[in-house]
């Protein structure tokens, strides 16, 4: 087998970069929201340098980098950039599994054939990316006999990679390392290992099968012997056991029983968008509430009928809200202490197993569902929506993770309300599958946009004539400057 593993390098910070020149070789982090405690969810390879970690408060990284430059995350962006880099991807390999947001996996084993060095391969593929998306979205390429192994090439070397794992090398590279260098082994996993007298990724290649099952109490050990001796058992698409949906609430939200309510609207309609991408309904429906001192609330419906309609899945945990807090005579679950809100929805059954009632006319309303995506689809994401959409339109920030991207895809269709702009006709401006543009220019100047091209010029031809002047802006209701990268 041939498997070839892609990271990008600082994604959403390298993103960040390209689009704007200020922001070059400069350490920058960037950030949910406009706060003092805003959490870093990616910080550039120049803040990296000085310590600066995924997951740190902004105070704590200005105390390791006091130059660190805060930028807005932008996901729409991101989503972009990240269709991009797949479009090239399948332009050289049919079967290409994306892992996450900046991650994805291509099986070449059929492309023996075709081609010879697959080591300049994937040189080519990194030029096609930076010649696609700009010089400064880079990755690491990492190729090894299965999946876990290219991606553990990844990691050794950053940023800008190339590394091939082969069985004549595999130990020389896995003398090097510690146990919790590996993948999938954190804190706990080691300990297990250490238990059982296993000290090393080294020593953990060597040792048996049946003492790695031991260690990890199951078939888990038996996973990790085989992906040690180069056989494949993470190239697989899983089906949805669950699904879920979450916030953490601003100041301002937790303040507002009105925005409490609506972010409930908001995160039974994200479900709802990707059941109906799924073709599922759910069976089972949990609600959990988690407040600043640790406490939570929460509850599990099992429904009579699956349901794929946010509105019935609202309906059904408004109700064991108001039934819990008249049991306790009026105590209010959403209150100013609210710090997390979470929904979940599992037990699935496809839409073509789907069993309607015979009292209930949902046949019709799950038609209209399906229809109104399908605009969405085609014309843009706000193209219709509900009116409970018009009302909570604001409540819920656009936000990107590093998980699953399977809602992004599907075959060869791509999920374009989530992806592309609100523009009627855009369904006919997108790159079919395989192809890619031959012009000498750049697709990321191709597809400027030429407003925020001409304001950073304006913005660029200032600083120039000031050079201490920078680009801020300063929120009224927060002591912290923060840098957007295109001044919106």
């Amino acid at each position: 087998s041939v498997m070839m593993y892609l990271d990008m390098n600082s994604f959403f910070a390298s993103c960040e970069q390209q689009d704007n020149p200020a922001l070059r070789n400069r350490p920058i982090g960037v950030i949910t929201h406009p706060s003092a405690n805003a959490c870093v969810i990616a910080p550039s390879v120049e803040a990296k340098k000085f310590g600066v970690k995924t997951g740190m408060r902004l105070g704590e990284c200005r105390e390791l980098c006091p130059q660190i430059i805060p930028v807005l995350c932008r996901p729409q962006r991101y989503r972009d950039f990240h269709v991009r880099i797949m479009k090239v991807l399948c332009s050289y390999c049919d079967d290409v599994l994306p892992k996450s947001i900046d991650e994805a996996v291509m099986n070449f084993t059929s492309y023996r054939k075709v081609y010879s060095d697959f080591t300049a391969l994937a040189r080519q593929i990194k030029a096609d990316i930076y010649r696609t998306c700009g010089e400064y979205v880079k990755c690491s390429i990492g190729i090894a006999p299965n999946a876990f192994l290219a991606k553990l090439a990844t990691e050794l070397q950053k940023p800008d990679g190339l590394v091939e794992i082969t069985p004549d090398n595999i130990d020389e590279h896995l003398s090097k390392l510690k146990l919790t260098d590996l993948p999938g082994i954190a804190k706990a996993n080691e300990r297990r290992l250490l238990t059982i007298g296993i000290r090393s990724p080294l020593q953990m290649r060597h040792s048996s099968e049946p003492l790695l099952r031991k260690a990890f109490g199951g078939v888990v050990g038996n996973y990790w012997y085989k992906r040690l001796h180069f056989m494949e058992v993470d190239m697989y698409k899983n089906n949805y056991r669950g699904m879920s949906a979450g916030r953490t609430l601003s100041r301002q939200q937790r303040e507002d029983p009105q925005a409490l309510e609506s972010m409930l609207i908001s995160l039974c309609t994200r479900l709802e968008q990707r059941m109906v991408k799924q073709e599922v309904f759910c069976g089972e429906v949990c609600f959990a509430i988690k407040y600043h001192d640790g406490t939570r609330w929460d509850t599990k419906i099992k429904l009579a009928n699956p349901t794929q309609d946010a509105m019935d899945m609202r309906k059904y945990i408004l109700q064991k809200i108001h039934a819990f807090e008249d049991e306790r005579k009026g105590a209010k679950l959403f209150s100013n202490k609210t710090q997390h809100m979470l929904v979940s929805i599992s037990a699935f059954v496809t839409q073509k197993l789907m069993q309607y009632s015979l009292f209930e006319n949902t046949i019709r309303k799950d038609e209209a569902r399906r229809a109104m995506y399908r605009i969405k689809d085609d014309y843009g994401k706000n193209s219709v929506r509900r009116a409970a959409e018009i009302i909570q339109h604001d409540v819920m920030r656009d936000a990107i993770g590093f998980g699953s991207v399977k809602d992004l895809y599907d075959g060869n269709n791509f999920n374009h309300y989530l992806l592309e702009e609100d523009t009627i006709g855009a369904k006919e401006k997108r790159t079919p599958r395989k192809e890619l543009i031959s012009d000498d220019t750049p697709d990321w100047e191709m597809n400027q946009d030429p407003d925020e091209r001409e304001a950073y010029l304006v913005r660029k031809q200032e600083q120039e004539n000031n050079p201490d002047k920078r680009v801020v802006k300063k929120p009224e209701y927060k002591k912290v400057t923060y840098y957007d990268a295109w001044g919106g």
